[in-house]
């Protein structure tokens, strides 16, 4: 496993240290879940980014499908005539 240090303002590693007690864990494992956590939406956020730019750029290709035939054919699930997705 790999180390590495972080300075921080007295106030944030005094805020720690109490953090630390009362949960009765250690610095580095309260600096683990957090930066854990930080990495991880900030992999959501970035998904999210690419997603939505892969979408605008379909819309901007016109690669669309009409919100009635979407519509249309979720009403048709579960029936005897149910639609083909609209294309």
């Amino acid at each position: 496993m790999g180390m590495t240090s972080v300075r921080m303002p007295d106030d944030l590693l005094q805020r720690l240290d109490s953090m630390a007690t009362r949960l009765r864990r250690s610095k580095g494992w309260i600096i683990n879940d957090a930066v854990r956590e930080y990495l991880e939406r900030e992999d959501l956020r970035q998904r999210r980014d690419e997603e939505t730019r892969e979408a605008l750029a379909e819309l901007d290709a016109g690669q669309v499908v009409d919100g009635e035939e979407v519509l249309a054919w979720i009403d048709s699930w579960g029936s005897d005539k149910e639609l083909e997705p609209p294309r």
